[in-house]
């Protein structure tokens, strides 16, 4: 087992930031924290990292206590926080032989590793940290924490702030480093990036909701989703649809509302009571859920 995460608390004065936080990562694993701004990622994150010390429960790296243990814990991991930590007034260059210095190693003995990363910021090695652009400096921070070849590489929303074709990018060489394996544990506000994951921890204001499959976000429990659009625009639907006594739940999704029923079975009837709102524009139909709305289904089931 690469990581055991058991029933983590932490407070910041009266805020509780994580509550009994409790899952478990395999070996070559690639794992997503998925959740938005404020959910609690970076504090777990930190606590993975031997950088914060929990309230209550406890951490371990393949084995090791990471309070207890954390000299140990710091040679076996990569951690590349959500903000760019490197050297502003290195070089690329400078930055890498820094970092392996730190860890005892060279660039050359890992090269192999680093190799699809480093290529492409090689053009740049003489430019100063400081001076790279957002996807240039994420591929010489994810280099550095890969340089002393780690166990775990912990990653803290490592797409935040670049382009789609950067975050792409980027995605491409987490599956090639789980390849050599390597465990790998990302957080990440973006739904769209779950679905690279081979399982992802939903969490919500330091609570975890669900660990699943990216691939198989529903439950099989009788329940249909489904969509209601209009030219119109359907804000002002929203509270007609969620006292409708078929509707489990029903939240905004983009130019949509999606609507969770209680069976199947209640479709028809919602549909004929849709109709008699005289709104011509507007169309139901059944969807296939994805993980966002999973995430948004768990956050109205548990009132969060």
């Amino acid at each position: 087992m690469s990581l055991i995460i058991d029933h983590i608390d932490i407070s910041f004065d009266t805020v509780q930031a994580l509550r009994q936080v409790d899952f478990e990562v395999q070996d070559g694993e690639l794992f997503g924290l998925i959740g938005p701004d404020g959910a609690g990622k970076s504090t777990l994150f930190r606590i993975m990292a031997s950088l914060l010390v929990p309230d209550a429960g406890r951490c371990l790296m393949h084995g090791h206590d990471v309070v207890k243990d954390y000299r140990e814990v710091r040679k076996i991991i990569g951690y590349m926080p959500g903000r760019f930590s490197l050297y502003m007034d290195l070089s690329v260059e400078e930055n890498l032989a820094f970092y392996a210095r730190v860890f005892g190693t060279t660039v050359e003995e890992n090269y192999d590793l680093i190799r699809d990363v480093y290529e492409q910021i090689a053009p740049f090695k003489k430019r100063l940290a400081g001076k790279l652009s957002g996807g240039m400096k994420q591929k010489l921070a994810l280099s550095c924490a890969l340089i002393h070849r780690p166990e775990i590489l912990i990653l803290d929303e490592p797409t935040t702030g670049v382009d789609a074709v950067s975050r792409r990018e980027f995605w491409d060489m987490l599956k090639k480093i789980q390849k050599e394996g390597i465990t790998i544990v990302v957080s990440t506000p973006y739904m769209d990036e779950a679905e690279m994951c081979d399982r992802v921890a939903l969490i919500q204001k330091g609570r975890l909701l669900e660990i699943t499959d990216p691939s198989v976000p529903s439950r099989s429990d009788g329940t249909a989703l489904f969509s209601l659009r209009s030219h119109k625009g359907v804000y002002a639907y929203l509270e007609k649809v969620r006292n409708l006594e078929a509707c489990m739940h029903a939240w905004l999704f983009g130019d949509q509302l999606h609507v969770t029923l209680q069976s199947e079975r209640d479709a028809d009837h919602v549909k004929s009571i849709i109709d008699g709102w005289g709104d011509s524009s507007l169309e139901w139909e059944k969807i296939i859920p994805s993980i966002e709305d999973r995430f948004m289904g768990l956050i109205e089931q548990n009132n969060i």
